[in-house]
């Protein structure tokens, strides 16, 4: 009836056979097809439609990942698991349909109520114990345990005095921010959609002319293997999502290219897992990251998916950086050409990809919403795939609707799940607590501020899947970077005497031992000190009155897509680098060195939150941001080069470091004179190791 396989994290999963998996297969169309049907004609509230989401998905997850695993292979006997999935599915339905009678009743439960609300959070904790590992359950409990119990004896900023079990219980179903809230949402309607369209795609055999693309376009180039890896990587994550499931499809091919082009097996699965990495920062899709920070920020999804363009290129550039210069440090000619050109690869399989993310993207410009953006987008795929060889019937619709759910069970369940710590960090505003301190620590300096928020964002990802490491933190810290990041144009308005009067009368009061300063011009660096010094009830509304409300949003913005970005750095990052690790295992490298690997190549994780923080490179100002990319571009390079000794000829230590301070040069923030200096500094470094360098080696093999 059922074996167990592995899934992409290595895990084990069941599968099933004969009815049961046909059985299997109809659930998981009608979830699909369902979500899709609500989505157009909204016949549920908000909360039953949540509801019905996490119940259907306990009902698979349940199903496909068991309790247990025997030491001889065998699993937790499929009538357990189907009996706690479907206690798990029916609880949530009561819960949904229970919300009015428990008003009435002065918001107390009744046994029912109890017994549901037990099992449905119980149920949640264990279904996310089988598909994303012990810490997220462990973080449910201790944080549903602060609030009920133990808070109320932590000292300090952090003491809690406790609620009732009830009030617990409650808020963590019926809360904003609750198992079936705001994060729930955004699970059940456009993430679903865009996974179910991503399984559309992939089915239509629009991967395949990702890489017979890239294949064209890069093959043949010096380091062409790993900048096809770069280029498939980058296009297969606007169908996916996922770093994983990015390495686990496009590394198959790219791996073995690489390592026949003569790239070392720990650097191939480097590149193949750092590109692939960049596949959840590649728009339209951005793994279910931009919807959350949409809802988190009520920052229109179309507007952070253009924003986003320019750094993920850029990203994906870092990566591409390195893989050439590695190629000519090791002197590795391109690899004979097979035959792929690019109009074959269009006739053979671009309609199916092009058609749809074109309309997809049309839709969204023309101002539709994400989710009616993905249905469309769907049906584009069925009615574009019939101009290629892999036309869509009825058993292709039914096998990808079936792939869509197959793919979303993982994520559905994390993430109504993960809600319960968000209530719990909302309810007893540990947020916010949490913010003060990160201000105190940095004292005002955004690069310290980053360098807190990179290290909690590796040591939470080393446990939490990207998206729930980037909830968690962006709960955490988000408003205090954001209001470092607006502060920086409070502190130019004071240095440069053109605060507004009515912010001056505010600032007094934050300093009043410091008002002989407000009386004379003031340097940058004496304004930047009293701005950092005022305490959040003063700095609050003194940026309410000096920043602009597009700055503001551009700042709100920018400490989202900053952990955001940090928060990938464990899928590239030892001691857990899951991309990496998967990498290592299709080129036959040892993971660890794979893994140190793939986070040198990935240093683009790091450069461009710095950006982020200090450049207007989301502003939405168009020519700004493309000014900050071009001189990032050239610095990338540079400190790419600087780090592996090498442009088109290796080099000595004095070119090292002079590549180093050219590539800081070119990306010194709000500095022109110096970025273009950086520039010309990066060209002259590069003619000269043209015409004067020595070549390398030629390899031995060759």
């Amino acid at each position: 009836m059922s074996q167990n396989d592995e899934d992409e994290d290595g895990g084990r999963l069941r599968s099933f056979d004969g009815l049961a998996d046909k059985a299997i297969s109809i659930i998981c169309f009608l979830i699909a097809v369902g979500h899709i049907y609500v989505a157009f004609d909204p016949v549920l509230s908000e909360l039953q439609r949540n509801a019905f989401h996490f119940a259907g998905f306990a009902l698979l997850a349940a199903l496909l990942y068991p309790m247990w695993h025997g030491s001889s292979g065998k699993s937790a006997p499929v009538a357990l698991d189907f009996a706690l999935g479907l206690a798990a599915a029916l609880s949530a339905v009561w819960l949904a349909q229970a919300e009015n009678a428990i008003y009435d009743r002065g918001v107390k439960f009744s046994a029912t109520d109890w017994v549901a609300a037990s099992i449905c959070i119980a149920g949640g904790i264990e279904l996310t114990r089988r598909v994303a590992g012990i810490i997220i359950p462990i973080l449910i409990m201790l944080s549903l345990s602060y609030v009920a119990y133990w808070g109320q004896f932590v000292g300090g900023v952090f003491s809690f005095p406790g609620l009732s079990p009830e009030t617990v219980a409650f808020r963590s179903i019926y809360g904003d921010d609750a198992m079936f809230g705001t994060i729930a949402r955004i699970s059940s309607t456009y993430v679903f959609l865009f996974i179910i369209f991503g399984a559309f795609l992939l089915r239509s055999g629009a991967g395949e002319f990702v890489i017979n693309m890239a294949r064209a376009v890069a093959g043949k180039l010096v380091g062409g293997p790993g900048i096809v890896a770069v280029i498939a990587s980058g296009l297969t994550g606007t169908i996916s999502g996922s770093a994983v499931a990015n390495t686990a499809s496009t590394g198959v091919i790219t791996i073995p290219l690489m390592k026949r082009a003569g790239f070392a097996p720990k650097f191939a699965g480097g590149v193949e897992a750092a590109a692939s990495t960049g596949g959840q920062l590649m728009p339209p899709i951005m793994g279910a990251g931009a919807f959350v920070m949409a809802s988190f920020t009520q920052i229109p999804y179309e507007t952070i998916v253009a924003v986003a363009a320019l750094p993920a290129l850029l990203y994906f550039l870092s990566v591409a950086f390195f893989v050439r210069i590695e190629a000519r440090r090791n002197n590795l000619a391109p690899i004979p050409d097979e035959g792929q050109t690019l109009g074959s690869a269009f006739r053979e399989g671009g309609a199916s990809f092009i058609i749809p993310i074109c309309t997809l993207i049309g839709l969204l410009v023309a101002g539709f919403t994400p989710t009616y953006a993905a249905v469309f987008g769907i049906l584009a795929v069925i009615a574009s795939s019939w101009l290629t060889k892999k036309r869509m019937g009825p058993t292709a619709v039914f096998e990808a609707f079936v792939m869509g759910s197959k793919g979303m069970v993982l994520t559905a369940v994390l993430l109504c799940s993960v809600g319960l710590v968000v209530n719990v960090i909302a309810t007893a505003g540990i947020g916010n607590t949490f913010s003060l301190m990160i201000t105190s620590w940095a004292s005002g300096n955004i690069l310290i501020a980053l360098i807190l928020i990179a290290l909690a964002s590796l040591i939470l990802g080393m446990g939490l899947p990207v998206t729930a490491a980037y909830i968690v933190l962006a709960t955490l810290s988000a408003p205090a970077l954001s209001g470092m990041i607006s502060d920086q144009f409070v502190i130019a308005e004071l240095a440069a005497g053109t605060l507004p009067e009515a912010a001056k009368a505010v600032l007094m009061f934050g300093v009043p031992d410091q008002i002989e300063m407000l009386s004379r011009e003031l340097t940058r660096a004496e304004a930047s000190e009293l701005i950092r010094d005022l305490p959040l009830e003063i700095a609050a509304p003194l940026r309410d009155l000096v920043v602009p409300p597009a700055v503001a949003t551009s700042a709100l913005l920018s400490a989202h897509m900053i952990i955001f970005w940090l928060s990938q750095d464990s899928n590239v990052t030892p001691p857990v680098a899951l991309a990496a690790f998967t990498a290592a295992a299709i080129a036959k490298a040892p993971a660890m060195a794979t893994g140190v690997a793939s986070w040198k190549l990935a240093k683009g994780l790091y450069i461009v939150p710095v950006l982020f923080a200090y450049t207007p490179f989301l502003s939405g100002d168009w020519p700004a941001m493309i000014q900050v990319f071009v001189f990032a571009v050239f610095g990338v390079y540079a400190l790419s080069a600087g780090l592996q000794g090498c442009m088109e000829r290796p080099f000595g230590i004095v070119m090292r470091a002079l590549s180093l301070t050219a590539g800081l040069a070119c990306l010194w923030p709000a500095a022109l004179a110096i970025n273009i200096a950086g520039v010309i500094s990066v060209i002259a470094l590069l003619v000269l190791n043209i015409r004067f360098g020595e070549p390398a080696p030629v390899p031995a093999n060759s």
